[in-house]
């Protein structure tokens, strides 16, 4: 039973991991639209500077939910960790006689 609990809890945490990215992504689209205007109506302001610091945090957050995302999906990328045994036959194959 313990693996398949283990499976459930990975694809849980894969669609959360998602789930953020999406909304980190979301995050550094308004404070990089925020970061701009502020800096378009009152360069150099407090307001300017407190928006390019959460729009660097989002980023930071963002960068590392797509890490883990790669990091958790790479094994399941490759090949099998199981290899059976391969399909042809050792020696060649001859009808019966």
């Amino acid at each position: 039973m313990a693996p398949k609990i283990e499976r459930i809890q990975f694809l849980r945490a894969v669609r959360q991991l998602h789930r953020v990215r999406s909304f980190y992504a979301a995050g550094v689209l308004l404070w990089t639209g925020s970061s701009v205007w502020t800096g378009w109506q009152t360069p150099g302001s407090q307001q300017m500077w407190v928006s390019v610091l959460l729009l660097a945090v989002f980023t930071t957050l963002l960068l590392t939910a797509v890490l883990s995302l790669r990091r958790i999906q790479a094994p399941m990328a490759g090949r099998p960790a199981h290899h059976a045994a391969p399909w042809k036959t050792v020696g060649p194959c001859h009808a019966p006689a």
